[in-house]
């Protein structure tokens, strides 16, 4: 009986990550928006400071990160809109089904919708910077870490924020401060690459992050829906 339980979970868990993803596919130009914007705001640094290499360099790793973290932010509020607006939400809620394991797969999905391009597209954007070659690995990774976790902790802003006519702008007022440690990680871990530095201690502090915000964020989701439909 545990068994047959346990396949009907991951049969629901898989059938709602892939449903997201259908979703998101259908809608191709908010799929884009996020990696439009991630290389806009990138590619539109040199422009702004000078086109000096070693300038570049050494803004790179701010520069490409807060406009992942922008980009991320404003794709949020997709997460549970249209459930939401639908009535989806509220079914999920009756049907019996974990909705703490709901939450897991729609968080999942947002990020493999919003954070998994960033990661693919960011090494043209660290060259397109002058980021060091060396260093091109740890803005890869830190990206591969730390992208889940924006998602993770955003969507708990989100559950948060749901039921609120204006929710999205007082959603940026919740994240950004939850953020602002995986950025100075992150960052760090970047400018460490940069000057030959050891930079896993950084990457372990977001492996360390990654973990908490994938084993609690969703039960912290799932209370913040409750708490924004009751």
């Amino acid at each position: 009986m545990t068994v047959q339980k346990d396949a009907s979970l991951t049969g629901a868990f898989f059938a709602l990550v892939r449903r997201d993803l259908l979703l998101a596919f259908r809608r191709r130009s908010e799929l884009l928006f996020p990696v439009f914007f991630l290389m806009v705001v990138v590619s539109l640094f040199p422009l702004g400071v000078g086109p000096s290499p070693e300038l570049l360099a050494r803004i790179a790793p701010g520069v490409v990160w807060i406009a992942a973290l922008l980009s991320v932010v404003i794709s949020l509020d997709s997460v549970f809109r249209s459930d939401f607006e639908d009535g989806t939400l509220e079914q999920y809620i009756v049907s019996g089904q974990p909705l703490s394991l709901i939450a897991l797969a729609k968080s999942l999905a947002h990020w493999l919708v919003t954070g998994l391009p960033l990661v693919l597209v960011s090494p043209l954007l660290a060259l397109w910077m002058n980021l060091p070659s060396h260093a091109i690995g740890a803005l890869v990774a830190s990206l591969l870490l730390a992208t889940p976790i924006l998602s993770f902790v955003g969507a708990i802003g989100v559950g948060l924020t749901i039921s609120l006519r204006r929710g999205g702008q007082l959603l940026s007022l919740l994240v950004f401060p939850l953020y602002v440690p995986v950025l100075i990680i992150a960052t760090g871990g970047i400018m460490a690459a940069i000057d030959g530095l050891p930079y896993t201690p950084f990457l372990g502090l977001l492996l360390a992050g990654l973990i908490t915000s994938v084993t609690l964020a969703p039960f912290a989701i799932a209370t913040a829906l409750k708490i924004s439909l009751s």
